[in-house]
Protein backbone atom coordinates (compact mmCIF):
# COMPACT_ATOMS: atom_id res chain seq x y z
CA UNK A 1 0.00 0.00 0.00
CA UNK A 2 0.89 3.25 -1.18
CA UNK A 3 1.23 6.04 1.86
CA UNK A 4 1.80 9.64 0.96
CA UNK A 5 3.62 11.61 3.67
CA UNK A 6 5.26 15.10 3.33
CA UNK A 7 7.69 17.06 5.68
CA UNK A 8 6.44 19.73 7.85
CA UNK A 9 8.86 22.50 6.84
CA UNK A 10 7.28 25.60 8.42
CA UNK A 11 9.24 25.53 11.98
CA UNK A 12 12.56 25.02 9.72
CA UNK A 13 11.70 27.78 7.31
CA UNK A 14 10.77 30.04 10.31
CA UNK A 15 14.12 29.69 12.35
CA UNK A 16 16.03 30.43 9.01
CA UNK A 17 14.44 33.22 7.66
CA UNK A 18 14.96 35.02 11.44
CA UNK A 19 18.79 33.59 11.69
CA UNK A 20 18.91 35.61 8.43
CA UNK A 21 17.07 38.66 9.37
CA UNK A 22 18.91 38.54 12.85
CA UNK A 23 15.86 37.88 14.73
CA UNK A 24 13.48 38.56 16.06
CA UNK A 25 14.37 36.38 19.44
CA UNK A 26 12.70 35.35 22.76
CA UNK A 27 14.86 36.15 25.58
CA UNK A 28 16.73 33.68 27.35
CA UNK A 29 14.38 33.70 29.95
CA UNK A 30 11.52 33.13 28.28
CA UNK A 31 13.05 30.08 26.62
CA UNK A 32 13.92 29.08 29.95
CA UNK A 33 10.46 28.76 31.08
CA UNK A 34 9.29 27.36 28.10
CA UNK A 35 11.47 24.59 28.76
CA UNK A 36 11.10 24.31 32.06
CA UNK A 37 7.54 23.61 31.05
CA UNK A 38 7.71 21.33 28.59
CA UNK A 39 10.54 19.30 31.67
CA UNK A 40 7.73 19.19 34.03
CA UNK A 41 4.90 18.03 31.84
CA UNK A 42 7.10 15.62 30.03
CA UNK A 43 5.59 12.12 30.88
CA UNK A 44 8.79 9.70 29.81
CA UNK A 45 6.18 6.39 29.91
CA UNK A 46 2.93 5.24 30.12
CA UNK A 47 3.52 3.49 33.55
CA UNK A 48 1.34 4.30 36.55
CA UNK A 49 -1.32 7.38 36.59
CA UNK A 50 0.07 11.06 36.65
CA UNK A 51 -3.41 12.68 37.16
CA UNK A 52 -3.95 11.65 41.54
CA UNK A 53 -1.48 13.77 42.07
CA UNK A 54 -3.06 16.78 40.27
CA UNK A 55 -6.00 16.04 42.21
CA UNK A 56 -5.21 16.06 45.56
CA UNK A 57 -8.39 16.60 47.17
CA UNK A 58 -10.15 13.96 45.91
CA UNK A 59 -10.19 10.63 47.30
CA UNK A 60 -10.11 7.78 44.67
CA UNK A 61 -10.86 4.17 45.37
CA UNK A 62 -8.47 1.40 45.27
CA UNK A 63 -10.65 -0.29 41.97
CA UNK A 64 -11.32 3.45 40.48
CA UNK A 65 -7.56 3.50 40.17
CA UNK A 66 -6.85 0.25 38.45
CA UNK A 67 -9.77 0.50 36.37
CA UNK A 68 -7.78 3.46 34.85
CA UNK A 69 -4.45 2.25 34.83
CA UNK A 70 -5.47 -0.41 33.23
CA UNK A 71 -7.40 1.35 30.35
CA UNK A 72 -4.31 3.58 30.44
CA UNK A 73 -1.82 0.67 30.14
CA UNK A 74 -3.25 -1.98 28.33
CA UNK A 75 -6.38 -0.73 26.78
CA UNK A 76 -4.90 2.31 24.57
CA UNK A 77 -7.77 4.74 26.12
CA UNK A 78 -10.52 2.62 24.17
CA UNK A 79 -12.63 0.65 26.73
CA UNK A 80 -15.85 -0.43 28.11
CA UNK A 81 -16.48 0.40 32.00
CA UNK A 82 -19.03 -1.95 33.06
CA UNK A 83 -18.64 -1.56 36.49
CA UNK A 84 -22.25 -2.29 38.85
CA UNK A 85 -24.66 0.39 39.50
CA UNK A 86 -22.92 2.66 41.99
CA UNK A 87 -19.55 1.79 41.84
CA UNK A 88 -18.16 5.45 40.04
CA UNK A 89 -18.26 4.81 36.60
CA UNK A 90 -18.35 8.43 36.00
CA UNK A 91 -15.12 9.16 38.62
CA UNK A 92 -13.42 6.27 36.81
CA UNK A 93 -14.01 8.39 33.50
CA UNK A 94 -13.15 11.30 34.58
CA UNK A 95 -9.77 10.07 36.01
CA UNK A 96 -8.90 8.56 32.62
CA UNK A 97 -9.49 11.71 30.58
CA UNK A 98 -7.63 13.85 33.09
CA UNK A 99 -5.12 11.60 32.07
CA UNK A 100 -5.07 11.71 28.71
CA UNK A 101 -4.90 15.99 28.97
CA UNK A 102 -1.89 15.98 31.33
CA UNK A 103 0.05 14.09 28.85
CA UNK A 104 -1.39 16.20 26.09
CA UNK A 105 -3.13 13.47 24.08
CA UNK A 106 -6.25 15.09 24.48
CA UNK A 107 -7.95 18.23 24.32
CA UNK A 108 -10.97 18.43 21.83
CA UNK A 109 -13.55 16.39 23.52
CA UNK A 110 -16.57 15.48 23.46
CA UNK A 111 -19.19 13.97 25.82
CA UNK A 112 -22.91 12.42 25.24
CA UNK A 113 -25.20 11.73 28.24
CA UNK A 114 -28.71 11.29 28.73
CA UNK A 115 -30.26 15.16 28.92
CA UNK A 116 -31.06 15.09 32.44
CA UNK A 117 -27.75 14.37 33.53
CA UNK A 118 -25.55 16.98 31.46
CA UNK A 119 -25.26 19.42 34.13
CA UNK A 120 -24.54 17.00 36.67
CA UNK A 121 -21.25 15.67 34.35
CA UNK A 122 -20.53 19.39 33.34
CA UNK A 123 -20.67 20.17 37.35
CA UNK A 124 -18.37 16.76 38.35
CA UNK A 125 -15.82 17.51 35.45
CA UNK A 126 -15.25 21.27 36.73
CA UNK A 127 -15.60 20.61 40.77
CA UNK A 128 -13.54 17.48 40.69
CA UNK A 129 -11.67 17.56 38.25
CA UNK A 130 -10.52 20.98 37.14
CA UNK A 131 -11.43 19.74 33.58
CA UNK A 132 -13.37 23.35 31.95
CA UNK A 133 -16.18 21.63 30.82
CA UNK A 134 -19.17 23.39 29.11
CA UNK A 135 -22.55 22.32 27.72
CA UNK A 136 -24.48 22.47 24.65
CA UNK A 137 -27.35 24.93 25.48
CA UNK A 138 -29.02 27.45 22.64
CA UNK A 139 -25.80 29.32 21.87
CA UNK A 140 -23.47 26.52 19.78
CA UNK A 141 -20.47 25.70 21.68
CA UNK A 142 -19.46 22.74 19.29
CA UNK A 143 -16.35 24.75 17.56
CA UNK A 144 -15.59 27.44 20.79
CA UNK A 145 -14.99 25.07 23.05
CA UNK A 146 -12.44 22.14 23.87
CA UNK A 147 -14.82 19.71 26.24
CA UNK A 148 -18.17 20.03 25.45
CA UNK A 149 -21.12 18.04 27.27
CA UNK A 150 -24.52 17.08 25.31
CA UNK A 151 -26.70 15.08 24.87
CA UNK A 152 -26.94 12.59 21.97
CA UNK A 153 -30.66 13.76 20.81
CA UNK A 154 -29.00 17.50 20.70
CA UNK A 155 -26.18 16.62 19.20
CA UNK A 156 -27.35 14.39 16.30
CA UNK A 157 -29.80 17.24 15.48
CA UNK A 158 -29.51 19.61 12.68
CA UNK A 159 -27.28 21.99 12.67
CA UNK A 160 -25.40 20.65 15.66
CA UNK A 161 -25.29 17.15 13.83
CA UNK A 162 -23.10 18.24 10.77
CA UNK A 163 -20.83 20.58 12.94
CA UNK A 164 -20.24 17.82 15.10
CA UNK A 165 -19.38 15.14 12.42
CA UNK A 166 -17.08 17.56 11.03
CA UNK A 167 -15.04 17.55 13.54
CA UNK A 168 -12.38 15.18 15.19
CA UNK A 169 -12.24 13.93 18.66
CA UNK A 170 -8.98 13.35 20.59
CA UNK A 171 -11.81 11.91 22.96
CA UNK A 172 -15.01 10.81 23.28
CA UNK A 173 -17.35 9.23 26.41
CA UNK A 174 -20.80 8.08 26.15
CA UNK A 175 -22.90 7.68 29.35
CA UNK A 176 -25.34 5.24 29.61
CA UNK A 177 -24.04 3.21 26.42
CA UNK A 178 -26.17 0.44 26.77
CA UNK A 179 -28.84 2.57 25.44
CA UNK A 180 -26.76 2.19 21.78
CA UNK A 181 -27.07 -1.68 21.86
CA UNK A 182 -29.01 -1.56 18.60
CA UNK A 183 -27.11 -0.85 15.45
CA UNK A 184 -30.17 -0.19 13.56
CA UNK A 185 -30.78 2.92 15.75
CA UNK A 186 -30.28 6.62 14.45
CA UNK A 187 -28.35 6.99 17.87
CA UNK A 188 -26.28 4.40 17.00
CA UNK A 189 -25.28 5.66 13.57
CA UNK A 190 -24.68 9.06 14.29
CA UNK A 191 -22.31 7.87 17.39
CA UNK A 192 -20.71 5.12 15.14
CA UNK A 193 -19.83 7.99 12.63
CA UNK A 194 -17.92 10.15 15.20
CA UNK A 195 -14.31 10.40 14.41
CA UNK A 196 -12.43 10.13 17.44
CA UNK A 197 -8.87 8.96 18.72
CA UNK A 198 -10.40 7.75 22.50
CA UNK A 199 -13.27 6.65 23.39
CA UNK A 200 -14.77 5.27 26.82
CA UNK A 201 -18.86 3.89 26.91
CA UNK A 202 -20.02 3.66 30.21
CA UNK A 203 -23.03 1.08 30.81
CA UNK A 204 -23.78 -1.45 34.03
CA UNK A 205 -25.60 -3.61 31.72
CA UNK A 206 -23.31 -4.04 28.81
CA UNK A 207 -25.86 -7.08 27.57
CA UNK A 208 -29.22 -7.42 27.85
CA UNK A 209 -30.84 -9.11 25.68
CA UNK A 210 -28.59 -10.40 23.25
CA UNK A 211 -24.70 -11.57 21.84
CA UNK A 212 -25.12 -8.84 19.50
CA UNK A 213 -25.63 -6.35 22.55
CA UNK A 214 -21.84 -6.27 23.01
CA UNK A 215 -20.78 -6.89 19.42
CA UNK A 216 -22.41 -3.22 18.86
CA UNK A 217 -20.82 -1.40 21.54
CA UNK A 218 -17.05 -2.84 20.88
CA UNK A 219 -17.51 -1.96 16.80
CA UNK A 220 -17.91 1.54 17.82
CA UNK A 221 -14.51 1.45 20.26
CA UNK A 222 -12.46 -0.76 18.02
CA UNK A 223 -14.10 -1.01 14.76
CA UNK A 224 -13.40 -4.88 13.37
CA UNK A 225 -12.18 -6.11 16.74
CA UNK A 226 -14.31 -8.83 16.73
CA UNK A 227 -14.29 -9.14 13.05
CA UNK A 228 -17.40 -8.83 10.86
CA UNK A 229 -21.45 -9.64 12.63
CA UNK A 230 -21.41 -12.52 10.34
CA UNK A 231 -17.73 -13.85 11.47
CA UNK A 232 -18.85 -12.79 14.82
CA UNK A 233 -21.98 -14.82 14.96
CA UNK A 234 -20.73 -17.84 12.86
CA UNK A 235 -18.07 -18.30 15.40
CA UNK A 236 -20.24 -17.45 18.76
CA UNK A 237 -23.55 -17.53 18.14
CA UNK A 238 -26.19 -15.13 19.49
CA UNK A 239 -26.50 -16.48 23.16
CA UNK A 240 -25.45 -14.53 26.04
CA UNK A 241 -24.47 -17.95 27.59
CA UNK A 242 -21.71 -17.41 25.29
CA UNK A 243 -20.23 -14.97 27.19
CA UNK A 244 -19.53 -17.19 30.25
CA UNK A 245 -18.66 -20.21 28.57
CA UNK A 246 -16.68 -19.40 25.50
CA UNK A 247 -13.21 -18.81 27.01
CA UNK A 248 -11.88 -17.25 23.71
CA UNK A 249 -14.83 -15.11 23.15
CA UNK A 250 -14.32 -14.09 27.97
CA UNK A 251 -10.77 -12.98 26.98
CA UNK A 252 -11.58 -10.91 23.96
CA UNK A 253 -14.02 -9.01 25.90
CA UNK A 254 -11.70 -8.61 28.91
CA UNK A 255 -9.49 -6.39 26.22
CA UNK A 256 -11.90 -4.22 25.72
CA UNK A 257 -14.17 -3.37 28.58
CA UNK A 258 -13.35 -3.43 33.12
CA UNK A 259 -16.27 -4.59 35.41
CA UNK A 260 -15.74 -4.15 38.66
CA UNK A 261 -18.92 -6.09 41.20
CA UNK A 262 -19.50 -4.91 44.54
CA UNK A 263 -18.20 -7.85 46.44
CA UNK A 264 -14.84 -7.32 44.54
CA UNK A 265 -14.12 -4.18 45.50
CA UNK A 266 -13.41 -4.53 49.48
CA UNK A 267 -15.54 -1.54 49.97
CA UNK A 268 -18.02 -2.08 53.29
CA UNK A 269 -21.48 -0.88 51.99
CA UNK A 270 -24.37 0.20 53.70
CA UNK A 271 -27.06 -2.45 54.14
CA UNK A 272 -30.21 -2.72 52.62
CA UNK A 273 -33.05 -3.41 54.98
CA UNK A 274 -35.76 -4.66 52.59
CA UNK A 275 -39.26 -5.46 53.94
CA UNK A 276 -42.09 -6.18 51.26
CA UNK A 277 -45.64 -4.97 52.80
CA UNK A 278 -48.35 -6.97 51.79
CA UNK A 279 -51.98 -5.51 51.43
CA UNK A 280 -55.40 -6.04 51.31
CA UNK A 281 -57.82 -4.99 48.47
CA UNK A 282 -61.09 -3.25 49.69
CA UNK A 283 -63.80 -5.44 48.89
CA UNK A 284 -65.22 -3.06 45.97
CA UNK A 285 -61.39 -3.44 44.46
CA UNK A 286 -61.61 -7.17 44.81
CA UNK A 287 -64.62 -7.71 42.76
CA UNK A 288 -63.69 -5.20 39.95
CA UNK A 289 -60.14 -6.79 39.86
CA UNK A 290 -61.30 -10.50 39.65
CA UNK A 291 -64.08 -8.62 36.52
CA UNK A 292 -60.83 -7.90 35.08
CA UNK A 293 -58.74 -11.52 36.13
CA UNK A 294 -62.17 -13.62 34.55
CA UNK A 295 -64.27 -11.83 32.05
CA UNK A 296 -61.26 -9.85 30.01
CA UNK A 297 -58.98 -12.54 30.14
CA UNK A 298 -60.55 -15.40 28.10
CA UNK A 299 -61.43 -12.99 25.58
CA UNK A 300 -57.71 -10.67 25.25
CA UNK A 301 -55.07 -11.75 28.03
CA UNK A 302 -52.48 -9.66 27.07
CA UNK A 303 -54.68 -6.62 27.78
CA UNK A 304 -55.75 -8.37 30.82
CA UNK A 305 -52.65 -8.34 32.32
CA UNK A 306 -51.76 -4.95 31.56
CA UNK A 307 -55.12 -3.61 32.94
CA UNK A 308 -54.40 -5.78 35.96
CA UNK A 309 -51.22 -4.15 36.71
CA UNK A 310 -52.38 -0.47 36.16
CA UNK A 311 -55.42 -1.67 38.93
CA UNK A 312 -52.66 -2.74 41.18
CA UNK A 313 -51.56 0.63 40.73
CA UNK A 314 -54.28 2.98 41.14
CA UNK A 315 -57.71 3.58 39.91
CA UNK A 316 -56.82 6.71 37.91
CA UNK A 317 -54.27 4.36 35.59
CA UNK A 318 -57.45 1.55 34.97
CA UNK A 319 -59.60 4.45 34.22
CA UNK A 320 -57.69 6.02 31.47
CA UNK A 321 -56.68 2.71 29.49
CA UNK A 322 -59.98 1.41 29.66
CA UNK A 323 -61.09 4.53 28.39
CA UNK A 324 -58.98 5.00 25.33
CA UNK A 325 -59.57 0.78 24.86
CA UNK A 326 -63.22 1.44 24.23
CA UNK A 327 -63.05 4.04 22.22
CA UNK A 328 -60.37 3.09 20.53
CA UNK A 329 -61.62 -0.19 19.90
CA UNK A 330 -65.27 0.57 20.09
CA UNK A 331 -67.15 -2.10 17.22
CA UNK A 332 -64.84 -4.84 19.32
CA UNK A 333 -66.52 -3.54 22.49
CA UNK A 334 -69.90 -2.15 21.51
CA UNK A 335 -72.10 -5.14 22.49
CA UNK A 336 -70.10 -6.13 25.32
CA UNK A 337 -72.55 -4.87 29.02
CA UNK A 338 -69.51 -5.29 31.20
CA UNK A 339 -67.46 -2.51 29.45
CA UNK A 340 -69.92 0.54 30.95
CA UNK A 341 -70.59 -1.39 33.97
CA UNK A 342 -66.66 -1.44 34.90
CA UNK A 343 -65.96 2.25 34.05
CA UNK A 344 -69.04 2.94 36.53
CA UNK A 345 -67.90 0.85 39.18
CA UNK A 346 -64.14 2.38 38.94
CA UNK A 347 -65.97 6.07 39.15
CA UNK A 348 -67.34 4.82 42.87
CA UNK A 349 -64.02 3.04 44.41
CA UNK A 350 -62.67 4.84 46.91
CA UNK A 351 -59.08 6.03 47.30
CA UNK A 352 -56.73 3.31 46.86
CA UNK A 353 -55.60 1.02 49.18
CA UNK A 354 -52.04 0.67 47.88
CA UNK A 355 -51.71 4.65 48.27
CA UNK A 356 -53.09 4.52 52.03
CA UNK A 357 -50.96 2.15 52.64
CA UNK A 358 -47.68 4.74 51.36
CA UNK A 359 -49.14 7.27 53.62
CA UNK A 360 -49.38 5.21 56.83
CA UNK A 361 -45.07 4.37 56.12
CA UNK A 362 -44.82 8.11 55.35
CA UNK A 363 -46.64 9.81 57.63
CA UNK A 364 -44.87 9.73 61.23
CA UNK A 365 -41.70 10.28 59.63
CA UNK A 366 -39.19 13.07 59.26
CA UNK A 367 -37.00 11.62 56.60
CA UNK A 368 -37.47 11.59 52.85
CA UNK A 369 -38.63 9.21 50.63
CA UNK A 370 -38.83 7.90 47.40
CA UNK A 371 -41.82 6.69 45.30
CA UNK A 372 -41.51 4.49 42.32
CA UNK A 373 -44.32 3.97 40.24
CA UNK A 374 -44.81 2.77 36.43
CA UNK A 375 -47.18 5.03 35.36
CA UNK A 376 -47.90 8.86 35.30
CA UNK A 377 -51.63 8.54 36.03
CA UNK A 378 -50.50 7.06 39.25
CA UNK A 379 -48.07 9.60 39.77
CA UNK A 380 -50.03 12.65 39.38
CA UNK A 381 -52.43 10.54 42.22
CA UNK A 382 -50.62 9.74 44.67
CA UNK A 383 -49.23 14.01 44.53
CA UNK A 384 -52.82 14.73 45.17
CA UNK A 385 -53.13 11.75 47.79
CA UNK A 386 -49.93 12.87 49.85
CA UNK A 387 -51.12 16.46 49.28
CA UNK A 388 -54.38 15.99 51.40
CA UNK A 389 -52.35 14.29 53.63
CA UNK A 390 -50.15 17.32 54.21
CA UNK A 391 -47.12 15.29 53.26
CA UNK A 392 -44.90 17.49 50.65
CA UNK A 393 -43.81 16.00 47.04
CA UNK A 394 -42.27 16.46 44.10
CA UNK A 395 -42.47 14.82 40.48
CA UNK A 396 -39.75 13.17 38.27
CA UNK A 397 -40.30 11.57 35.07
CA UNK A 398 -39.26 11.46 31.61
CA UNK A 399 -41.50 14.55 29.62
CA UNK A 400 -39.52 16.75 31.50
CA UNK A 401 -36.52 19.39 30.32
CA UNK A 402 -33.27 18.83 31.72
CA UNK A 403 -33.22 22.09 33.65
CA UNK A 404 -36.91 21.37 35.35
CA UNK A 405 -35.54 17.44 36.26
CA UNK A 406 -32.59 19.75 38.08
CA UNK A 407 -35.02 21.28 39.67
CA UNK A 408 -36.97 18.88 41.11
CA UNK A 409 -33.86 17.28 42.50
CA UNK A 410 -33.35 20.16 43.90
CA UNK A 411 -36.70 20.93 45.55
CA UNK A 412 -36.35 17.43 46.97
CA UNK A 413 -33.08 17.67 48.47
CA UNK A 414 -33.83 21.12 50.22
CA UNK A 415 -37.75 21.51 50.60
CA UNK A 416 -40.10 18.64 49.62
CA UNK A 417 -40.65 15.46 51.64
CA UNK A 418 -40.85 12.72 49.06
CA UNK A 419 -39.76 12.30 44.81
CA UNK A 420 -41.94 10.51 43.29
CA UNK A 421 -40.89 9.08 40.19
CA UNK A 422 -41.42 7.22 36.83
CA UNK A 423 -38.73 4.63 35.46
CA UNK A 424 -37.34 8.23 34.03
CA UNK A 425 -35.90 8.37 38.06
CA UNK A 426 -34.13 5.20 37.77
CA UNK A 427 -31.17 6.11 35.58
CA UNK A 428 -28.25 8.54 36.23
CA UNK A 429 -29.35 10.99 39.05
CA UNK A 430 -27.55 10.54 42.11
CA UNK A 431 -29.96 10.66 45.28
CA UNK A 432 -27.53 9.50 48.50
CA UNK A 433 -29.22 12.29 50.56
CA UNK A 434 -31.72 9.73 51.11
CA UNK A 435 -31.96 6.21 52.02
CA UNK A 436 -35.84 5.19 52.29
CA UNK A 437 -37.37 4.06 48.83
CA UNK A 438 -40.52 2.74 48.06
CA UNK A 439 -41.09 0.86 45.22
CA UNK A 440 -45.01 1.00 44.59
CA UNK A 441 -44.97 -0.31 41.56
CA UNK A 442 -42.66 -3.30 40.70
CA UNK A 443 -41.16 -4.09 37.54
CA UNK A 444 -41.26 -7.33 35.44
CA UNK A 445 -37.55 -6.37 34.52
CA UNK A 446 -35.17 -7.14 37.88
CA UNK A 447 -32.33 -4.94 36.26
CA UNK A 448 -34.49 -1.50 36.42
CA UNK A 449 -35.08 -2.68 39.98
CA UNK A 450 -31.20 -2.49 40.72
CA UNK A 451 -30.95 0.40 38.57
CA UNK A 452 -33.89 2.19 40.62
CA UNK A 453 -32.21 1.19 43.95
CA UNK A 454 -28.67 1.86 42.89
CA UNK A 455 -29.64 6.14 43.03
CA UNK A 456 -29.39 5.45 46.66
CA UNK A 457 -27.36 2.68 47.20
CA UNK A 458 -24.22 3.80 45.85
CA UNK A 459 -20.93 4.74 47.44
CA UNK A 460 -21.17 7.48 49.53
CA UNK A 461 -24.30 6.38 51.08
CA UNK A 462 -23.64 6.60 54.99
CA UNK A 463 -27.04 5.42 56.08
CA UNK A 464 -28.14 1.80 56.21
CA UNK A 465 -30.96 2.26 53.13
CA UNK A 466 -34.71 0.83 53.49
CA UNK A 467 -35.92 -0.31 50.87
CA UNK A 468 -39.91 -1.03 50.75
CA UNK A 469 -42.02 -3.51 47.95
CA UNK A 470 -45.86 -3.27 48.13
CA UNK A 471 -47.98 -5.68 46.77
CA UNK A 472 -51.48 -6.62 46.99
CA UNK A 473 -52.96 -9.92 47.85
CA UNK A 474 -54.70 -12.25 45.75
CA UNK A 475 -53.97 -10.19 42.62
CA UNK A 476 -51.09 -10.51 39.67
CA UNK A 477 -48.74 -8.12 42.33
CA UNK A 478 -48.83 -11.39 44.81
CA UNK A 479 -47.78 -13.79 41.95
CA UNK A 480 -44.74 -11.37 41.09
CA UNK A 481 -43.29 -10.85 44.67
CA UNK A 482 -44.07 -14.71 45.71
CA UNK A 483 -43.21 -16.40 43.09
CA UNK A 484 -40.59 -14.41 41.21
CA UNK A 485 -38.57 -12.15 43.71
CA UNK A 486 -39.24 -13.73 47.65
CA UNK A 487 -38.62 -17.26 46.39
CA UNK A 488 -35.58 -16.42 44.26
CA UNK A 489 -34.23 -13.47 46.28
CA UNK A 490 -34.17 -11.32 43.66
CA UNK A 491 -34.85 -8.24 46.18
CA UNK A 492 -31.34 -8.98 47.79
CA UNK A 493 -29.47 -10.37 44.16
CA UNK A 494 -27.76 -7.10 41.89
CA UNK A 495 -27.78 -7.11 38.31
CA UNK A 496 -24.84 -10.09 37.74
CA UNK A 497 -25.75 -12.39 39.72
CA UNK A 498 -29.08 -12.71 37.64
CA UNK A 499 -27.46 -12.02 34.56
CA UNK A 500 -25.74 -15.69 35.37
CA UNK A 501 -29.19 -17.31 35.90
CA UNK A 502 -30.59 -15.75 32.78
CA UNK A 503 -27.76 -17.28 31.11
CA UNK A 504 -28.08 -20.75 32.48
CA UNK A 505 -31.63 -21.00 31.37
CA UNK A 506 -31.69 -19.60 28.03
CA UNK A 507 -34.12 -16.53 29.05
CA UNK A 508 -32.81 -13.37 27.19
CA UNK A 509 -35.28 -11.26 28.89
CA UNK A 510 -37.37 -12.32 32.10
CA UNK A 511 -40.00 -9.53 31.48
CA UNK A 512 -41.03 -11.12 28.40
CA UNK A 513 -40.73 -14.22 29.62
CA UNK A 514 -43.37 -13.40 32.34
CA UNK A 515 -45.79 -12.06 29.84
CA UNK A 516 -45.55 -14.65 27.17
CA UNK A 517 -46.62 -16.93 29.63
CA UNK A 518 -49.90 -14.78 30.63
CA UNK A 519 -50.22 -14.31 27.17
CA UNK A 520 -50.37 -18.25 26.07
CA UNK A 521 -52.35 -19.47 29.17
CA UNK A 522 -55.94 -19.65 28.82
CA UNK A 523 -56.91 -19.59 32.65
CA UNK A 524 -55.44 -16.78 35.09
CA UNK A 525 -54.49 -20.65 36.99
CA UNK A 526 -52.87 -21.80 34.49
CA UNK A 527 -50.53 -19.00 34.21
CA UNK A 528 -49.71 -19.53 37.79
CA UNK A 529 -48.92 -23.08 37.59
CA UNK A 530 -46.66 -21.79 34.53
CA UNK A 531 -44.95 -18.78 36.91
CA UNK A 532 -44.29 -21.44 39.91
CA UNK A 533 -42.51 -23.82 37.30
CA UNK A 534 -40.36 -20.82 36.00
CA UNK A 535 -39.55 -19.79 39.68
CA UNK A 536 -38.54 -24.10 40.13
CA UNK A 537 -35.97 -23.56 37.62
CA UNK A 538 -34.58 -20.30 38.73
CA UNK A 539 -34.30 -21.80 42.22
CA UNK A 540 -32.43 -25.27 40.91
CA UNK A 541 -30.01 -22.64 38.60
CA UNK A 542 -29.11 -19.91 41.66
CA UNK A 543 -28.51 -24.02 43.77
CA UNK A 544 -26.72 -24.88 40.87
CA UNK A 545 -24.38 -21.39 40.98
CA UNK A 546 -23.82 -22.00 44.70
CA UNK A 547 -22.76 -25.56 44.28
CA UNK A 548 -20.01 -24.64 42.01
CA UNK A 549 -18.84 -21.47 43.86
CA UNK A 550 -19.50 -22.77 46.95
CA UNK A 551 -20.79 -19.36 48.25
CA UNK A 552 -24.12 -17.49 48.11
CA UNK A 553 -25.38 -14.96 46.54
CA UNK A 554 -24.00 -11.27 47.79
CA UNK A 555 -26.59 -8.84 49.28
Amino acid sequence: MKINYQFDQQFINEFNHRLNENGPFASFEMFQMAYDTAKNLHVPDFEGLQSPQHLPQMEFLEHQLDTAKQVVEKMNGRAILADEVGLGKTIEAGLILKEYMIRGLAKKILILVPASLVNQWVKELNEKFYIPAVSQRKLYVWEQCDVVVSSIDTAKRSPHREIVLDQHYDFLIIDEAHKLKNHKTKNYQFVNSLKKTYCLLLTATPVQNQLSDIFNLVTILKPGFLGSYEEFTKTFGNKRTALKEDEKLKQLIQDVMVRNRREDTGIEWTKRNVETVWINFSDEEQKVYDQLDHELFSQDPFTSITLKREFCSSREALYLSLKKMFEEKAEKYKDEEWNQEIIQKIEQLPHHSKAQKVVDIIQDSTEKFIIFTEYRATQYYLQWYLQQHGISSVPFRGGFKRSKKEWMTQLFQNHAQVLVATEAGGEGINLQFCHNMIHYDLPWNPMRLEQRIGRVHRFGQKENVNIYYLAIKNTIDEHLVSLLYEKINLFERVIGDLDIILQQLNIPSLENEIKEIYAESETPGEARIKLENLTAAFQDAAQDEVDQDGTTSHS
